[in-house]
């Protein structure tokens, strides 16, 4: 499968944090849901994919260019949503439909403004004077609004309602039907990324520990459940981690079939999102 993002050896050293050797891979007509503690390093390996933030060393390849060399002809076909948004809040968004077809030559005036009907925001009204929720609808909408082949999203569905957040999903969802388009989504809603997304990607203090296809880590791993007794007849190749609670241990196993037939557990859970990452990042060894 032809990937539409190639990440090699990335790093990048601030005083107190290091993006340490970073790869990841994403094929096109995929979702990647990128996910992790705050500061773990997420934000900024997005903004070294948009050349925001500069890169120490490793390299960068989009839909098969560098990100460096080639990188207005790059962003030409990528849309965005990062929490630090270049539009003014004293824009509206007739202003910024002005604005955006003169940056973009795929810019289609006709689609945004169908966005912008869609989601019920005000065209003459000043986006400082919209609610949270609105604000990301308007950044979400200027970045599919030029037809871009790759997506990334730092928390696009953070401070929207479920029934918005849904629509914003199915939207995604949509968006990558056509098997050219790939997303890299992070959000701290993991049922968001549950939903959607087709591999997980998981960043702990600077570090890739993890990067799976999703279904994989939903069927697969288990989330076991057991008593003290138990955790110490257990092998300790035969989980990931474990964290010790007040009257049994969790345990992260990557094949819940194979320990079952070799232990007689009786409690192994589906895990989801939230336990692997728990268990990955504050769990022992």
């Amino acid at each position: 499968m032809e990937n539409i993002l190639e990440i090699k050896n990335l790093t990048k050293e601030y005083d107190r944090f290091k993006l340490n050797n970073i790869n990841l891979n994403l094929p096109k007509g995929t979702i990647m849901g990128f996910i992790g503690e705050n500061g773990a390093g997420k934000t900024t390996t997005m903004k070294t994919v948009l050349n925001i933030v500069n890169r120490d060393s490793g390299s960068i390849k989009v839909f098969g260019k560098d990100n460096i060399k080639e990188e207005e002809l790059i962003k030409e076909d990528i849309g965005t949503v990062l929490n630090d948004s270049f539009l003014s809040e004293y824009l509206t968004p007739k202003d910024i439909n002005k604005i955006m077809k003169n940056f973009y030559r795929t810019w289609d005036e006709k689609l945004y403004f169908k966005y912008i009907e869609h989601f019920k925001l005000p065209e003459n009204k000043m986006s400082k004077e919209f609610s949270s929720g609105m604000k990301i609808k308007l950044k979400i909408i200027v970045a599919l609004a030029h037809h871009p082949k790759l997506l990334i999203l730092d928390e696009p569905t953070s401070g929207l309602d479920p029934i918005a957040r849904n629509e914003i999903l199915d939207l995604f969802q949509e968006f990558i039907q056509n098997e050219e388009h790939s997303i890299l989504v992070s959000s701290h809603i993991t049922s968001d990324l549950e939903h959607i997304a087709d591999y997980i990607t998981l960043i702990n203090n600077g570090e890739i520990v993890l990067s799976k296809l999703k279904d994989e880590l939903i069927e697969q791993y288990g989330l076991v459940k057991c008593t003290e007794q138990e955790f110490n007849q257990i092998d300790s190749n035969d989980y990931i981690k474990y964290r010790k609670n007040r009257n049994e241990y969790d345990l992260l196993t990557e094949n819940k079939y194979k320990f079952k037939k070799k232990y007689n557990i009786q409690v192994i859970d589906k895990p989801g999102l939230d336990d692997i990452m728990t268990l990955y990042i504050k769990g022992e060894n």
